[in-house]
């Protein structure tokens, strides 16, 4: 267990000063949350073994707050938008994860993995002070220690053992490359209970409502579908409105403690499940292990070579990506392949990983209630005497396929009677019902006696309620009077 906290959380301090650095605070704003996040969760959320903390996808929601308003401002907001997360657990919002496609979810991963190996792009650029061929052997020292050591033994983690090694080899050579400490001062003292220190009015939640409904939505999607991930990877079943509460507990008492909003991270989850940490106690072990490290051993902390940190996290992003998604795009539906690689483009383009999955399932709807159009289909019977004729309705009738539905009448054939059957179809919305209800009233204009029969009962007490072919005044409405 020990082993598996040191492992999250090396890694975990420069990301979360980066964090900080992006929403415009001082880093110990990114390094308490992630602290208080992790503990907090391992006892209120509903995955065990999933890592919480400080990322990147909520702190970018927060740059203007910051900017225009300043710190106490971001820890009103974060404060608001676990209340808010807390809200959609007890309102049970978590069930509509099911409505995300195994495509959508394969895009996001990739999608994490890329962007996860972008964010090291900045150590390994040679414009930036530090960056020299050193920054490079280094990293490639460091990939081969992560890959080849397990081959020795698998006792003590690959990346621990890179991190000590060239944190070794650093010092006692006195190379001059870029540290953990070079990206910001860490903590020295324990958080503290705070208040905002903010005026109680309404207009001070016109200000900040928006801010904190982004981050508890995005918080909670990319929660969410890391929750779906690690269900997976463990063959487990978890709550997820029990997460959406854990994930809003933790981000209220963060923001009394001077720490931002925060969710789960992909990568830290992945990293503690394929180390063996299924329980909830490798969760608090992250979050107090980096207490630990920020606060008592910050000195030894800041001296831990970038290149490292570089080489885990491109190694964890390489494990991260479905490579098998790749050849799958040759045997996968067209439709699925578009949704995934339409998520990856968006998340990696915007760096939102709420718009990425948006547009994932937007696509995925579109794609299936194109399918389900495909299913539908009407035929018909003339009877012996040439005065009666049967449609027959088969499949699914909804937005998507009342164009069929509407062409497949005659209006110009000369009939005294007209069953519509329904019995083997499904009507399920307005558009449907103002569909058959046109097919009605143009048959009944023409002379012709007309009588719906099969509805099931669903389809029935949709028909009574909003159908008008049966109401005064109905013929004057298609006549357009």
């Amino acid at each position: 267990m020990c082993w598996r906290g040191l492992l999250l959380r090396w890694p975990s301090i420069p990301e979360a000063i980066a964090f900080s650095i992006i929403a415009g605070v001082d880093p110990k704003v990114g390094l308490y949350a992630s602290f208080s996040i992790a503990v907090i969760i391992a006892f209120t959320g509903g995955r065990p073994g999933m890592i919480s903390a400080a990322t990147a996808a909520t702190a970018v929601l927060m740059v203007t707050l910051v900017k225009e308003y300043g710190l106490e401002y971001l820890l009103a907001a974060t404060v608001l938008a676990g209340l808010l997360q807390i809200g959609a657990g007890l309102l049970k919002l978590g069930r509509f994860m099911r409505y995300v496609s195994k495509s959508v979810m394969t895009g996001f991963v990739n999608a994490l993995a890329i962007l996860i190996f972008m964010a090291q792009l900045p150590e390994l650029n040679p414009a930036n002070a530090g960056v020299t061929w050193l920054t490079y052997a280094l990293v490639a020292v460091g990939l081969a220690i992560i890959y080849l050591f397990p081959r020795i033994t698998t006792a003590v983690p690959s990346p621990l053992v890179t991190i000590v090694l060239l944190t070794l080899v650093v010092l006692v050579m006195g190379w001059d490359v870029r540290t953990v400490g070079d990206m910001g001062a860490l903590p020295d003292t324990l958080p503290v209970f705070l208040i905002p220190d903010i005026p109680l009015t309404f207009e001070t939640l016109v200000i900040i409502f928006p801010y904190s409904a982004a981050v508890a939505v995005v918080g909670l999607l990319e929660s969410l579908m890391t929750q779906n991930i690690v269900d997976d990877l463990t063959d487990t079943r978890s709550n997820r409105n029990q997460e959406c509460i854990g994930q809003g507990i933790a981000n209220t008492a963060t923001g009394f403690i001077g720490g931002m909003a925060g969710c789960a991270m992909i990568g830290q989850s992945i990293i503690n499940v394929k180390s063996g940490g299924r329980g909830r106690l490798s969760a608090f072990t992250a979050g107090a292990v980096l207490l630990v490290l920020v606060v008592g051993l910050g000195d030894h902390v800041a001296r831990i070579p970038m290149p490292a940190l570089v080489a885990i996290m491109i190694m964890v992003s390489i494990g991260t990506f479905s490579w098998s998604s790749i050849k799958a795009l040759r045997v996968h539906p067209r439709s699925s392949s578009i949704v995934m690689i339409a998520t990856v483009v968006t998340v990696v383009y915007t760096h939102n990983l709420a718009i990425g999955v948006l547009v994932g399932v937007l696509l995925s709807g579109i794609f299936f209630a194109g399918k389900i159009a495909q299913l539908f289909r009407i035929s018909s019977s003339l009877s012996a005497d040439g005065r009666e004729r049967t449609y027959l309705l088969e499949g699914q009738l909804f937005y998507g396929s009342v164009e069929d539905f509407a062409d497949a009448f005659d209006f110009r054939e000369a009939l005294d009677r007209v069953i519509i059957d329904v019995s083997c179809a499904h009507i399920w919305d307005i558009s449907s019902v103002q569909a058959l209800d046109m097919a009605i009233l143009k048959f009944r204009r023409d002379g012709a006696e007309v009588e719906v029969v099969g509805m099931n009962s669903a389809t029935e007490t949709l028909v009574d309620k909003l159908a008008i072919h049966d109401k005064p005044g109905a013929m004057d409405r298609l006549m357009g009077h």
